[in-house]
């Protein structure tokens, strides 16, 4: 299996999108493909990126300005999810007192 996808090929994988609508999710930079001498590439992560906008589009009605902040908030949502596992990866490395503090500031509640 490739990681990088044509517009032919990602129309083909992602059978709800259309040329145009993939057009108009790349002019409002909601995904960037890659430019090659070849033309632009997909990776497979935005197949999942277009196959998910095609779901909210229809499912929820949202336009390209919707799409693009739902999407932001998503990526947000992932990264924070990133950063908190690696503090938890941080924490888990340090001593069992330290653990016990953080452990006992973060479950006591004002």
């Amino acid at each position: 299996m490739t990681d990088r996808y044509s517009e032919d090929e990602v129309l083909a994988a992602v059978t709800r999108l259309t040329r145009s609508r993939l057009v108009t999710y790349v002019e409002a930079e909601i995904v960037m493909p890659l430019h090659t001498p070849q033309g632009p590439v997909f990776q497979r992560a935005d197949l999942a990126r277009l196959t998910l906008m095609c779901e909210l589009a229809e499912g929820f009605d949202l336009d390209e300005d919707g799409l693009g902040i739902v999407l932001s908030l998503i990526d947000q949502l992932h990264q924070a999810r990133q950063d908190l596992h690696s503090v938890a990866q941080a924490v888990a490395q340090e001593p069992e007192a330290v653990r016990h503090r953080i452990g006992t500031r973060l479950f006591s509640f004002p």
